[in-house]
């Protein structure tokens, strides 16, 4: 399959597509007195830009790890599984992904990494949990080692980029633990291990399931004890308190864009149609998987 080439507008009109969703999830999280910040891409977007960075084609947001868990006990116990769907891998569903995600079933967005997996295919809030990282320096890289584990045996690839000597043993890990009962035992202890610290014993937070580069980050805990508010396309959104402590953390002096070449979409879309359900798209699919 192709990579999916968005113009200007066509990007413009996916984001526009994307608030939904995120209004959706703010409302939910407000009923249920969930904490969530936006961060990353969307949260610079909104103090630089008065919302979506132009080039982004998503956006995402972080929970507490205690309302995080909460979130799909909550999610189906009020039966909102609808046009938006909670998907976390666990049991029958694997998404490939190492945290929640929303999707809205009423588009179709496939991204090229997910187009072999059976799951609804449509636009996606990724929704990540926020940790607490050991002070300690050989407990911090224990947890480290806990969460590449947990990452390997759950999305069940190789991280991308990852060559050499990790890559080597992660694809032998894989070869050796095979089964999918195994594989899923192994993760769920990696993952109690990884975020068995307490906030109140420790200073620092981290971001475990952000990825590779990402989870090596860790922030005072102070960041994220208060909480401000941002406009994002004209909506207000929840962000950390130390938004500025935590965004020039990690990008440096966020308020001046990056070089041209620079300002692209940073997710590869095998398949985008914002005019049809994802259903369409992912029954067809599955008959020709078939047959």
């Amino acid at each position: 399959m192709d990579k999916v080439e968005l113009t200007p507008e066509l990007l413009r009109e996916l984001q526009l597509k994307q608030l939904d969703m995120l209004v959706y999830f703010r409302d939910f999280c407000e009923k249920n007195n969930l904490t969530f910040w936006l961060i990353g891409g969307g949260l610079i977007g909104a103090l630089r830009e008065g919302g979506f960075v132009p080039w982004d084609d998503d956006v995402d947001v972080m929970l507490p790890r205690e309302d995080y868990e909460k979130l799909p006990a909550l999610w189906r116990e009020q039966g909102m599984d609808g046009r938006f769907r909670l998907l976390k891998t666990g049991g029958e569903v694997f998404t490939g992904n190492i945290f929640i995600t929303i999707t809205d079933t009423n588009y179709t967005m496939v991204k090229t990494n997910q187009v072999d997996v059976d799951i609804p295919h449509g636009l996606v809030l990724d929704v990540f949990p926020l940790d607490v990282a050991p002070d300690g320096r050989f407990a911090r890289k224990r947890q480290l080692v806990w969460t590449m584990l947990y990452s390997l045996f759950l999305a069940q690839v190789v991280p991308e980029n990852h060559g050499g000597i990790l890559g080597f043993g992660s694809r032998v890990l894989l070869g050796i633990f095979r089964g999918k009962k195994i594989r899923e035992k192994i993760w769920r202890s990696c993952e109690k291990h990884m975020k068995k610290y307490k906030l109140s014993e420790n200073k620092c937070v981290t971001e475990l399931c952000s990825g590779p580069y990402w989870m090596r980050f860790e922030y005072p805990k102070e960041i994220y004890e208060g909480i401000d508010y941002v406009t994002f396309e004209g909506l207000k959104m929840p962000c950390m308190s130390g938004y500025d402590d935590y965004l020039t953390r990690v990008f440096g002096d966020y308020m001046q864009r990056p070089p041209v070449d620079k300002q692209k979409p940073h997710h590869d879309i095998a398949y985008l149609d914002l005019n049809t359900p994802c259903e369409v798209y992912d029954n067809a699919h599955r008959k020709a998987d078939k047959g």
